[in-house]
């Protein structure tokens, strides 16, 4: 082996142990992170996930501008890959080469294709340098940590390519029949280089062979000290991530909360993290995409779900060298801070309104929520820190089963007159319904929401189906409590609800609210509670589809006929229910036109009640319902329908806020009015 062969053999294995040793100083920190995490179910739902997420950059595209610049850069990056592994085995075994294993053909096409990738390549990255120097992107603005890192990686692709191609061309100056002349841009570039002496080409493919070799090898070892170390664990993020599965999507992680070894309760700093959190940070890309579709910093709230999840790296590469490397003469005060108060403080956490719009929107598929919701449960659970409004809330829950000093034995009262049966009525009876009513503590004791209930139950008695409510058996389904941190209060009500249902042998429950749905049918089985759980917009439509709802001809009394529809947070982006509540108002409504928001659909803008927000006051910034309330009146409809109770109070709040009347309408209640 001569001289610089051997050099470029030492060069590789230094570069690739530098590389090696910091991988695993890496994978050290993630094993600070002591919250149980299994993330092995449903690999066949992870690989989709992987393939449509990762590989085909599915989200990245809901960017119109900057989703194909970045695909391009990847899928670039992904296919030269093959040729950067082939020139670094070259340059210990000059005679390598992949023409020994494919077919004359393919191995053309192979480089054709590195050629074109290399091209694409070179100008995507041209066209982020512009953006990034020209234009002031709202959603980069005053947050990367930083700020100059996406000029240096992006000169230093672009280096990559041109060094690459430059090594490609002063290659066929020198021998035009390699077989590189099968890509036609450096073909070219050789056929430009005509009447270069020999000694120039080859001096200018040393250099150039070089150069892409001490660049490639430096990039590698520079990622895990930037914030593009992204490229490294985005893929396995996604694989990885808690969007997969049935049932998974927006659940909340289970907690023991009668284990003898637990000391706190939700995390107050990384180590109480889970490992997957803990690569959340370093999957981060700081794109700003989850800070750019926020309800509560769009309308001025301190909150920004990028800031958590920086602040999540920044603490663990604080923390880590300490705690793994045995500490230093910084580690006692080190040691001193914490997450939760020194880069993360209350009010951001109480702003969020669990709307999921920053998890849906990452492109990488972070959860920033599951890390506000783990530091909420420490604030109530271990520290009773949380604010005083809610007092009244846990007491009432505690007390009388409704978030609301409501009397438990009005629940029913809606109902008078309806002969609607209890499930204790039917038990003596000895009969079963087809569906279990869950009415929920909206339906039962907000006088707008009493309607809805009414309306809903109008319509499964004309369509003849066989249901029951609980009547003041009922309790809160626990969702306020648990989206506010106090899981010991959601636990005792989820129990006793799962213990009555059981009892009466429950197996399908239908509810008009998308928390109470999305509470039973996907965190009730944590606990032992598994039921069919339905949401009247699709049990509506499917009754209407199978002609069981006797609808009247012509006009409704209110003449409506055009809508925007609100998306409720829960039943969307939670439980992917879109279709159904627009498909039940067309059916019912056959002449009605429907005007969609701007933001719609899994782009909807929350209508700021979730979380626990229902709860307490907005002090900061705009009031959020009175935002989305102006983008439903800037429609131009006849009214707004929604298929959430919460949702209903906070669009007519806004409205009114707007100082505008247009209705506001429960999809029940739109059919309902053409009940025959």
């Amino acid at each position: 082996m001569d001289g610089e062969r051997l050099l470029w053999l030492a060069t590789v294995v230094v570069a690739a142990g530098f590389f090696a040793f910091n991988v695993q100083k890496f994978t050290d920190y993630l094993r600070l992170g002591t919250a149980p995490e299994d993330r092995t179910n449903s690999p066949l739902a992870r690989l989709t996930n992987f393939l449509e997420i990762g590989i085909f950059q599915k989200k990245i595209f809901r960017d119109s501008i900057a989703g194909p610049m970045h695909a391009a850069i990847f899928w670039g990056f992904c296919v030269l890959t093959a040729g950067t592994v082939e020139f670094i085995v070259r340059g210990v075994v000059p005679s390598f080469s992949f023409s020994a294993f494919l077919p004359h053909w393919l191995y053309a096409f192979y480089l054709a294709n590195q050629d074109l990738w290399g091209v694409l390549v070179l100008g995507a990255v041209a066209l982020a340098l512009t953006r990034r120097l020209t234009r002031s992107v709202r959603r980069l603005q005053g947050a990367e940590t930083h700020p100059n890192d996406p000029l240096l990686i992006l000169s230093w692709i672009g280096a990559l390519m041109i060094t690459m191609f430059g090594m490609h061309a002063f290659e066929l100056a020198l021998d035009p029949t390699s077989p590189m002349a099968a890509a036609p841009l450096s073909l070219n570039m050789a056929n430009a280089l005509h009447g270069v002496s020999e000694g120039a080409a080859r001096a200018g493919l040393e250099i150039n062979w070089w150069l892409h070799g001490l660049l490639v090898l430096g990039f590698l070892n520079y990622l895990p000290y930037s914030k593009h170390f992204h490229v490294v664990t985005s893929l396995p993020n996604v694989y990885l991530s808690n969007t997969s599965g049935p049932g998974q999507v927006g659940v909340m992680r289970a907690m023991d909360l009668e284990a003898e070894d637990v000391e706190v309760f939700g995390a107050a700093d990384v180590q109480q993290l889970s490992w997957k959190n803990l690569l959340d940070g370093f999957a981060c890309t700081e794109c700003g995409r989850c800070t750019a579709v926020c309800p509560a910093n769009a309308t001025g709230k301190l909150l920004s779900p990028r800031k958590i999840m920086i602040n999540v790296r920044e603490r663990l590469e604080e923390v880590a060298p300490v705690s793994v490397g045995g500490g230093n003469g910084n580690s006692e005060a080190v040691l001193g801070k914490r997450l939760l108060d020194d880069y993360i403080t209350d009010e951001e956490l109480w702003a969020c309104t669990s709307c999921r719009a920053c998890v849906y929107e990452c492109p990488v598929s972070i959860d920033q929520l599951e890390v506000i919701n783990e530091m909420r449960r420490h604030l109530v659970l271990t520290e009773s820190r949380f604010p005083e409004v809610l007092i009244p809330t846990f007491e009432s829950m505690e007390s009388r089963g409704s978030p609301w000093a409501f009397d438990p034995g009005d629940r029913a009262r809606w109902a008078e007159g309806m002969d609607i049966p209890t499930m204790a009525e039917l038990t003596e009876r000895g009969e079963r319904p087809e569906v279990l009513y869950w009415v929920g503590c909206m339906g039962s004791f907000d006088e707008r929401s009493k309607k809805t209930t009414v309306a809903f139950a109008r319509i499964m008695q004309a369509a003849g189906v066989r249901f029951a409510i609980l009547g003041q058996e009922e309790k809160c389904n626990g969702d306020p409590a648990r989206r506010l941190g106090n899981e010991y209060l959601y636990q005792t009500l989820a129990k006793d609800n799962i213990s009555m249902l059981d009892q009466y042998g429950v197996t399908t429950i239908v509810t008009a609210c998308p928390h109470c749905f999305h509470q039973i049918g996907n965190e009730y089985p944590q606990l032992g509670g598994n039921y069919e759980v339905i949401h009247p917009s699709t049990y509506i439509e499917s009754l209407l589809a199978a002609g069981r709802v006797p609808l009247r001809d012509g006009e409704t009394a209110n003449a409506v006929r055009s809508f925007t529809f609100h998306d409720s947070c829960y039943l969307g982006r939670y439980n992917d229910v879109y279709d159904s509540p627009r498909d039940t108002i067309r059916r019912a409504l056959p002449v009605v036109r429907m005007q969609e928001m701007p933001r719609s659909r899994d782009r909807g803008f929350c209508c700021g009640a979730g979380g626990g927000r229902m709860f307490m006051e907005e002090t900061t910034g705009t009031r959020i319902n009175a935002d989305r309330a102006r983008e439903a009146l800037a429609t131009g409809t006849d009214a707004i329908a929604v298929a959430c109770p919460f949702c209903m109070t906070m669009m007519r709040d806004g409205v009114a806020a707007n100082g505008a009347s247009t209705p506001v309408y429960d999809i029940a209640e739109v059919v309902a009015e053409r009940l025959d």
